[in-house]
């Protein structure tokens, strides 16, 4: 016989994986896939306490892998973009136009702006960060501007390009989870993400106005990053429109994996067709990604990536995330923890907030951005259908704070590899993450407000689906 799961066993599960972790995080230095197993044999065991079969908790986990299958092949696919875009000279336009309009007296906007260029091409944060960002802090040093004032202007710009680039991970994971379509859970993001990004650059000037820098320009690096891509591609602006069509297609909603997998072939067209690159070399960048020695270490750095066999380690951490929401989810485990927040929600405004709060408290608890983003999209999904309310609302609330906001969780694993990326602490540059900040805030008041906030009869729409 099934018992109701209390709050105290609800939580098991999640204190066993923050344990986790923890360990492995600080002490184990091994990343995320273990704790995320350590949560799911811990949820399947409290299940199986409760009166679940193992079969029934097996079943579980497939349900909740199964809502995410779409996005796993929208992640190989972006693996393979990743690798043609950089094969075709495409992103390293992107980051040589973007390197061209720095100058020292706007260094610290400058920073986040191309940051941001950078990461909406990539699709990666921890791209971004890990290459044009500790380049960055290099020069920022160089200037006298504060270690952990770059770092927030790094991680701005790079959070600003992860949250609305369709070929990043959690950009796809969150419309899925939400059960909205990505293109439109895009455009409707960039209600608090412009806004937000534009309101972060304005207070890095003011902020970098008043900072002390002692005038000399370190150009070196820059310079060094230019020549080397001049040296390994054919720079052209008319590349820039492969990026171009990418808008196009979602402005115009056309299906996400046949417009990703399109842009990727165009990518490796373009790859034979201006880099000179052979069919045999695109075929293996698809794959392994794009490799080359260019003798600039951050050039290198900056370009060796991609293909789909990159993508194997984001998708095994989404497999495991989605599993143990699963079991989260079926149970009620999920719901026992959120049940007090949910009888509060009578209103826009309070869901909003109560969908915002949920997924700081998952972010907070784990320190995983999957897991912040997947189990309140799935706990708050009925509710948002429930209310009339356009799960794309839903989509874009999770990754506010979710995909941004857990930058502000001092060990969560985007800041803690920041912190070893940029060699400066969370406390540091948790203070000038402004972006970090905004989107949340900006969602709630758009929640209390009513602005921007979509409606849909769902009700309406499931009535015509049967009667078709």
């Amino acid at each position: 016989m099934k018992k109701e799961i209390s709050i105290g066993m609800s939580l098991i599960p999640i204190v066993a994986l923050i344990g986790a972790a923890a360990l492995s995080i600080f002490v184990w230095k091994a990343g995320m896939h273990v704790p995320l197993m350590v949560g799911v044999i811990a949820a399947a065991i409290i299940s199986i306490i409760s009166g679940w079969s193992w079969d029934e908790v097996q079943r579980m986990m497939v349900k909740g892998v199964e809502r995410a299958l779409p996005a796993v092949f929208i992640l190989l696919i972006i693996g393979m973009i990743v690798g043609t875009w950089i094969a075709s000279g495409v992103i390293p336009t992107m980051i040589y136009y973007g390197l061209a309009i720095i100058t020292p007296a706007l260094f610290v906007p400058i920073v986040a702006l191309v940051t941001g260029i950078v990461s909406i091409t990539l699709g990666s944060s921890f791209t971004s960060i890990a290459t044009i960002g500790l380049a960055f802090m290099v020069i920022g040093e160089g200037l006298g501007f504060s270690p952990g004032l770059v770092a927030g202007a790094v991680i701005s710009g790079a959070y600003f390009g992860d949250k609305l680039s369709p070929l990043s991970d959690t950009t796809n994971i969150a419309p899925a989870m939400a059960e909205t379509d990505l293109f439109s859970h895009v455009k409707h993001m960039l209600w608090d993400t412009i806004p937000a990004f534009l309101i972060s650059i304005a207070l890095y000037w003011v902020v970098s106005s008043s900072a002390s820098a002692n005038g000399g320009t370190d150009i070196k690096a820059i310079e060094a990053i230019k020549t080397g891509l001049n040296d390994v591609f054919v720079i052209h602006p008319l590349l820039l429109l492969m990026p171009v069509l990418t808008i196009i297609l979602m402005i115009k909603k056309t299906p996400a994996i046949p417009a990703l997998m399109g842009v990727s072939i165009l990518g490796g067209v373009l790859a034979v067709l201006v880099q000179g690159t052979s069919v045999t070399s695109i075929v293996q960048i698809m794959t392994s990604g794009f490799h080359v020695e260019s003798g600039v270490k951050a050039l290198d750095s900056l370009l060796n990536r991609g293909g789909l066999m990159s993508m194997l380690g984001t998708i095994g951490l989404l497999i495991l995330a989605t599993a143990l929401g699963g079991i989260l989810e079926e149970t009620g485990s999920f719901e026992v923890l959120t049940k007090k927040m949910m009888s509060k929600v009578h209103s826009t405004g309070t869901l909003i907030s109560s969908t915002i709060l949920s997924t700081f408290v998952v972010a907070f608890a784990s320190g995983a951005q999957f897991l912040a983003i997947i189990l309140p999209a799935r706990t708050f999904v009925k509710t948002y259908k429930d209310m009339g309310i356009d799960t794309k609302n839903l989509s874009r609330c999770v990754e506010a704070a979710g995909t941004v906001g857990i930058n502000l969780v001092p060990w969560g694993v985007p800041a803690v590899f920041a912190a070893g990326i940029l060699g400066v602490s969370p406390g540091e540059f948790i203070p000038y993450a402004f972006f970090a900040f905004l989107v949340p805030l900006m969602n709630i008041i758009f929640g209390f407000t009513g602005w921007t906030i979509t409606k849909k009869n769902y009700q309406t729409e499931e009535k015509e689906g049967v009667s078709l």
